[in-house]
């Protein structure tokens, strides 16, 4: 599914994120990409999320050249095959939880958006929260909005960058827990983080250090 060769990431200060890498995710894959700060784990969970575009080297994603596409290709790419988890949430506060997670097909003008949004909640524990603001709900509750946010339009890959940074232990269980549950059910997961505890939910771990990959280990996920 997802196949990158030779990536570079060259910034306009001279600063190389990346110094060559070559990767293969295969469909229904959970990965954690681990290192330090400075590694370039974001730069490349950006390039695989099409937020961003690779210096040199190539990157396919199914049949698609993702290295060749303009702005707008690369928009329609995110909005049908890719679904974000942010450390932050990044929901707006003044919507209801059902009309965020909406949100997304409500700028493809799906006639269906609240219906489906419903559906998708359900899916991750909130249906009898989404008629609350962002600030009637805990933080496990806001990923987990995001989460759904992320499922709104059924993509076959979902990215999360840090997605228990802001929970405590708790919390950050559980929802490893439903994205290992969203793993069983076909999805691919390609999740940033900087805790083990974290990645040892992830049935691969990539580790990056000064731009290259430093080790890529199979594990058996536990949780």
């Amino acid at each position: 599914m997802i196949n990158l060769s030779n990536i570079t990431k060259t910034f306009a200060d001279g600063t190389q994120a990346l110094k060559g890498i070559s990767l293969s995710i295969k469909n229904g894959e959970f990965v954690a990409i681990m290192g330090p700060s400075g590694s370039g784990k974001s730069t490349l969970m950006h390039i695989i999320g099409a937020l961003d575009i690779p210096t040199n080297g190539t990157y396919t994603l199914d049949t698609e050249s993702v290295h060749e596409l303009d702005d707008d290709r690369l928009s329609d790419i995110r909005n049908r095959k890719i679904g974000f988890v942010f450390q932050a949430f990044n929901i707006l506060p003044r919507m209801s939880i059902l009309k965020n997670v909406a949100l997304p097909l409500a700028y493809l003008n799906d006639p269906d958006r609240i219906q489906k949004a419903t559906k998708v909640l359900e899916r991750v524990g909130l249906a009898d929260q989404i008629s609350k603001k962002p600030n009637e709900i805990s933080g496990g509750q806001k990923q987990r909005v995001a989460i759904a946010r992320a499922l709104i339009t059924n993509p076959s890959i979902i990215l999360a960058d840090e997605p228990t940074g802001n929970l405590d232990s708790k919390t950050g269980d559980e929802i490893m827990h439903l994205f290992q549950e969203l793993h069983d059910q076909g999805h691919t997961i390609v999740m940033v983080t900087h805790e083990h505890n974290i990645a040892a939910h992830a049935q691969r771990v990539i580790t990056l250090r000064d731009g290259l990959i430093s080790e890529d280990v199979q594990q058996k996920p536990y949780g």
